[in-house]
Parts: structure tokens; C-alpha cells; sequence
């Protein structure tokens, strides 16, 4: 999973440099450092995802240059001048700056929260962390924004919350894997994210366990196309695996609707999931922690159109209305359904959709990464909401600091 980041930025390392196009070539990374200034980029990437020493990387050349193999080395495998390298690597190594430069508050715990500043629809925006970061105060918690250039000072922290848009297969996994690592209570832990982000297994997970879902059929290929039409009927929603925040969802009308967006998302993904399509006026949005509710809103359909975002290319993403609901407001179907879907995923943080239509309620998807906003999903239990929150850190650090 590390190599599609890798070589995206290896790629662009070596954009521009014709002695590069053909054959093969090695990089030798020290510790995080290159004796190409070129390749620097790549070289701390490296590290940050494989912490050795000595990493020689070969790699094949052409229109896309890939990884061809990966491996550590040893120190004796090395001629004088490349120990010089080494020697010189590893006294940078040593003597770098392992603390923050600015000083901590003197509170109990630090709680790190990865955000991407540039991200266009966070789950989490930045004055809502402020937010956070006075209820967190009062118990004894500071609240310290972090990027994805930080992950040598992960294990400085506490604890880690992920406010980015979570995905397997970029620093987002890497940083919860690590924080595991450094038995650090963390949301989204590792084996949410894998549960979460694909679609596939989430279906046949909640079929499996008896919750009630949208009639579904997992596709392999455009030989699927009768058995989807024979058991959905159109329209349809064809999902991809790892889709978020109503990206990755296609509506289509008609067979000939189908067959060209499936041929297209065919070439990106061994599976596309279909469901029958369920009109309604909102969704359900149920925030589950620890396997119990936390905040509950209806995010209502984007003005004439069927999802609560509307994507447009080239124009900003526009969000429908949204109506805040007390806990107790919670039909008793919903909550069911809910907390049984939420449980089986872990005792994380999790956003649970519920469609209510044809007398039916089913669940959508349950998200790993739920927006949590202040004023919005907060809105009608106030600061319960984020109260509950942080002593989810601090029950967990208690224990772990005690024991």
C-alpha cells in the first residue's frame, strides 16, 4: 500500500530529467537522507514509511517510473565513500530537533489531530478544532494541529485524532498504524479505516449480521449486468469501493446508463457495488462512539439533487440543509439498527446513514471518518457531544498511564 504514494513522488522528483527515461536505476536512502538533492522528497517519504537504517530502492524506468524492488542493506556492503555518507547521515540523524519548538501547555494529556489545511471538505474545520480545544482544556487535555509532514513526532503526543479525509493507501493509515504502534488511543484506528473504506465488505458485513440494507449486488464485470437489472431494477446507484462525502456514487437510468459507467469504473476497480436506488427527502446521520449514540442529524438531499452533496466538475461541491435532532428524538428502529452496525465495526467514532423509505429502515454505510462541526452535528446536544469526546481519550490514557 506504500507504493502508489511512493511513486507519485517519485515520479514527480524525476519529471524533466531525460537521463532518466530508460533502464533501471538505485537510490540509497540514509536515514532518511540522499546524496541526490533530487530525490530528497522521496528519500524522507521513504522513511517515514519503513524506519531503516539503509534502504536501497531499484527502480525501472519508462513513462511512469515504478519501484521495482525494495530492500535494506548493511553497512558492510558499503565502500569508503559511501560510509562517509553514512557516517554523515546518521550524525544529521542524531542531532535533529526531537522536540517541538514551541513549548506545551502544562496539562495532563496532548491530544494530536491530523489535519490537511488545504482540504476542500474536511471533516472537521479548523474553528470547530478550536472549539474543541477549550472543552479539552477543562479536562486536562491540550489540543495541538498536526500535518502529515509530523509523523517523526508522532510518539511526542498522547494520544491522535484524525480530522482528514481517511484512506488506506496514503498517510492517513500510516499515522493510525503508528499511533497503535506507540499504544496511543487513536480515531480512526487502522482496522476501522479497512472496514469502513471498502464497500464491499461493509455490505456483506451487515447482510452477514442480519441489518438491514439496500438490496445489493456486488459486480465483477459487465457480464453482471442482467443479475444486477433482474434484481434492482433501475435506477440504480453504483458505488466504488473507497468513495467518501458523496463522491464515488453514480446514479444511472438504464442499461445503456450502466454499461458506459461501469466500463469506466471497471478500469480503475476490480469490484463496483450496486444497490437500488432509495429516494428520500434526508438521511439519517447517527454519530455512534464507543458503540453508543453521540449526536444524531438529518442532512437533507442538495437542492435538485438526489445525494446531500452535489459534485459538479469545475464548480464547488453544494451541500443540502441539515436539522438537528436530540437523542431522544431517534426513532427506536434507527437506534437499533445503528448501534448494531456501528458495534460491529469497533468502539471508534462512527457516522451511521439511515435511509427511512418503503417502510423500511436501512443502513446506507457506516463512516469511519464522520464530520463533526460545531454548530451543526453538535447542535442539538451541545457540548455533551465533545465532552464525551475527549473523556473517550482520557478514559483510555488513564488506564494505560495507571496500569
Amino acid at each position: 500500500m506504500a507504493l502508489p504514494e511512493l511513486e507519485d513522488t517519485l515520479n514527480r522528483d524525476l519529471r524533466g530529467q531525460a537521463e532518466y527515461d530508460e533502464g533501471t536505476f538505485r537510490i540509497t536512502i540514509c536515514f532518511g537522507s540522499v546524496r541526490e538533492p533530487r530525490f530528497m522528497r522521496f528519500a524522507r517519504l521513504l522513511f517515514d514509511w519503513f524506519r531503516a537504517p539503509l534502504i536501497q530502492v531499484t527502480v525501472k524506468c519508462g513513462e511512469w517510473a515504478t519501484i521495482d524492488r525494495l530492500r535494506t542493506i548493511s553497512i558492510h556492503d558499503f565502500g569508503d565513500e559511501d560510509r562517509e555518507f553514512f557516517y554523515e547521515s546518521l550524525e544529521v540523524y542524531s542531532h535533529r530537533s526531537w522536540r517541538a519548538p514551541k513549548a506545551r501547555a502544562q496539562l495532563k494529556y496532548a491530544l494530536a489531530v491530523l489535519r490537511n489545511p488545504k482540504e476542500a471538505l474536511p471533516p472537521t474545520s479548523a474553528s470547530s478544532l478550536r472549539y474543541l480545544a477549550k472543552i479539552a482544556q477543562r479536562h486536562g487535555v491540550e489540543v495541538v494541529e498536526i500535518s502529515k509532514d509530523n509523523y517523526h513526532q508522532l510518539a511526542h503526543y498522547d494520544a491522535l485524532f484524525i480530522r482528514e479525509t481517511t484512506s488506506i493507501d496514503n498517510h492517513t493509515y500510516r499515522f493510525a498504524k503508528r499511533a497503535v504502534q506507540e499504544g496511543m488511543p487513536v480515531i480512526d484506528d487502522p482496522v476501522s479505516m479497512i472496514r469502513c473504506t471498502n464497500k464491499v465488505y461493509l455490505a456483506e458485513l451487515l447482510e452477514a449480521h442480519g441489518i438491514p440494507t439496500p438490496k445489493t449486488v456486488i459486480m465483477s464485470s459487465l457480464k453482471d449486468v442482467p443479475r444486477m437489472e433482474e434484481r434492482l431494477g433501475y435506477p440504480i446507484v453504483l458505488k466504488i469501493l473507497d468513495g467518501s462525502f458523496s463522491r464515488g456514487l453514480f446514479k444511472v437510468e438504464d442499461r445503456d446508463g450502466a454499461q458506459a459507467r461501469l466500463k469506466v469504473l471497471f478500469e480503475d476497480s476490480d469490484l463496483v457495488l450496486a444497490q437500488e436506488c432509495c429516494p428520500t427527502e434526508f438521511d439519517w446521520r447517527v454519530g455512534v462512539l464507543d458503540g453508543e449514540l453521540l449526536f444524531v442529524c438529518q442532512y437533507m438531499m442538495a437542492k435538485k439533487h438526489w445525494q446531500i452533496i452535489h459534485h459538479e466538475k469545475g464548480k464547488p461541491a453544494v451541500e443540502g440543509d441539515f436539522k438537528p435532532c436530540a437523542l431522544n428524538e431517534v426513532p427506536p428502529e434507527v437506534i437499533d439498527n445503528v448501534v448494531r452496525a456501528a458495534r460491529l465495526i469497533g468502539s471508534g467514532l462512527y457516522g451511521v446513514d439511515i435511509k427511512e423509505t418503503g417502510g423500511r429502515c436501512v443502513v446506507i454505510e457506516v463512516d469511519d471518518n464522520p464530520n463533526l462541526e460545531h454548530g451543526v452535528e453538535d447542535a442539538a446536544e451541545k457540548e455533551f457531544v465533545w465532552n464525551r469526546l475527549v473523556q473517550w481519550f482520557v478514559r483510555r490514557l488513564d488506564e494505560h498511564y495507571s496500569g
